[in-house]
């Protein structure tokens, strides 16, 4: 077959890039459109032929639910076809949490060479260029949710107990934090932040930001490595949107600020809070987009088990400076520090999202709302369940998809995320959605539970 584009790094940078490495396996990462990340591994002295020449996988994987049943699309899906898997030795590293293995993400690639039109990655990469374009570079990451629960069972059984936030429960997870931390540093990403968190067991990170598709990364060898490192302690790392029905659920909320050639664009202007134009109509964008990016980032039919109101999930579409409540929050910082902190957060994603998808999908909702100069309507303070139906009707504020069938009609409804993903991924995501709204229609919470609490 053909070599692939010559943005593969050539052999000799391929030698030295692995050359530095003490692994004997690699194991090659794509994120499905259900969320599950698919993996592919080659030995270490396979890795530069993998990088020149791609790893075959198959297109079905275009079409997989969560519960690794396969369905088909207009475009994709059934048993034919190969793909090339070529990973990105720019982010190749050493897993410190995994001994004698390394790891790459990887694009996607048909077996002419071209990148393929569905590559989740390669749409996350698209959108940060044509943001670029646009004089807009972003700096984004993942807060990342999870809770610990013993190992051995299906069920779950929390391996930390104490009140939420405390103190006695940081101490029962005191040298897993430490290690954790450590690990997470090893393999090149810096933690910001860790506290245990709300929920039975539920702990919580932050880390550095990186441009969009590190942002997309990171969330991949962060993830790993919690589950990694949660194992070695006899524990099991739940990541998935509700551990309980009626409980509260683990998010996955996405942080992101932007700079063009005058500055960041969430400061130093006489918009809302210090906005520039660009900011303000960017938000503006992604405040319009949100009932379709509830399908992309939490479409799984579990994730309404966590997107109730009054549990700071984010299940309206308003905005607000620091409003819990509303899926758009927008964060200015403390005084003094307003050019380097302010900052958005959407807050009704979980880590069912495909974090590339989910990146890629909130810089198209922007910069539809830059090219259009959509402007944000009036903010809103307190809890909206709380609001009269006049409040709601004068303030605009709307319940975001309370079913994922409902999602997967507003993400077929937007004309914005199908031109930005194309024809062939956004029909592949929505007739993953679709598929798995329909297979799981009249599942109870208890079981949407069991069937979701470790797969991700």
């Amino acid at each position: 077959m053909p070599t692939m584009p010559e943005r593969i790094p050539s052999d000799d940078d391929n030698d030295a890039l692995i050359g530095r490495l003490d692994a004997d396996m690699v194991t090659l990462t794509f994120i499905d459109n259900a969320g599950i990340t698919r993996v592919k591994t080659v030995p270490m002295r396979r890795l530069a032929q993998a990088a020149r020449h791609g790893v075959g996988v198959s297109p079905c994987f275009e079409t997989f639910s969560f519960d690794d049943l396969m369905t088909t699309g207009k475009y994709l899906g059934g048993p034919d076809g190969d793909l090339r898997l070529v990973p990105d030795l720019s982010m190749l590293t050493e897993l410190a949490c995994q001994p004698g293995w390394a790891w790459a993400p990887t694009n996607k690639y048909t077996q002419d060479g071209t990148p393929f039109a569905a590559c989740q990655r390669g749409f996350a990469t698209r959108q940060a260029e044509a943001a670029r374009a646009a004089g807009l570079r972003f700096s984004m990451t993942f807060e990342t949710e999870w809770s610990v629960g013993q190992d051995g069972t299906q069920d779950f059984t929390p391996a930390a107990h104490g009140p939420a936030y405390s103190l006695v429960r940081l101490g029962q997870v005191a040298d897993y934090a430490r290690e954790l931390v450590a690990i997470l540093d090893r393999q090149g990403i810096l933690v910001d932040q860790f506290h245990p968190e709300y929920s039975p067991g539920q702990l919580e990170l932050s880390v550095q930001p990186s441009d969009p598709v590190g942002a997309a990364d990171d969330a991949v060898l962060v993830r790993h490595t919690i589950r990694q490192v949660s194992l070695q302690y006899g524990w099991r790392a739940a990541l998935g949107p509700c551990l309980e029905p009626g409980g509260t659920g683990s998010g996955a909320h996405l942080h992101f600020s932007a700079q063009d050639d005058q500055g960041p664009i969430f400061a130093t202007g006489d918009g809302p809070y210090g906005m520039r134009r660009t900011g303000e109509a960017f938000l503006a964008g992604v405040l319009r987009e949100l009932p379709a990016l509830v399908a992309v980032g939490a479409g799984n039919p579990a994730s309404f088990l966590r997107l109730v109101p009054s549990r700071w999930a984010g299940v309206w579409q308003c905005w607000g400076r620091e409003t819990r409540e509303s899926a758009l929050r927008f964060i200015t910082g403390v005084q003094g520090t307003e050019e380097w902190a302010a900052n958005a957060e959407v807050k009704c994603f979980d880590a069912t999202g495909n974090p590339y998808l989910i990146v890629g999908s909130v810089i198209a909702a922007g910069l539809a709302g830059v090219a259009e100069e959509l402007r944000l309507p009036a903010e809103i303070t307190g809890d909206p369940v709380a609001f009269d139906a006049e409040q709601l009707m004068f303030s605009g504020v709307r319940r975001l998809p309370t079913t994922p069938a409902e999602a997967a009609d507003r993400l077929s409804d937007s004309a914005v995320l199908a031109e930005a993903m194309g024809p062939e991924l956004h029909d592949a995501l929505l007739t993953v959605r679709r598929a798995e709204a329909d297979r799981y229609r009249d599942t109870s919470p208890e079981e949407l539970v069991a069937l979701t609490r470790w797969r991700f």
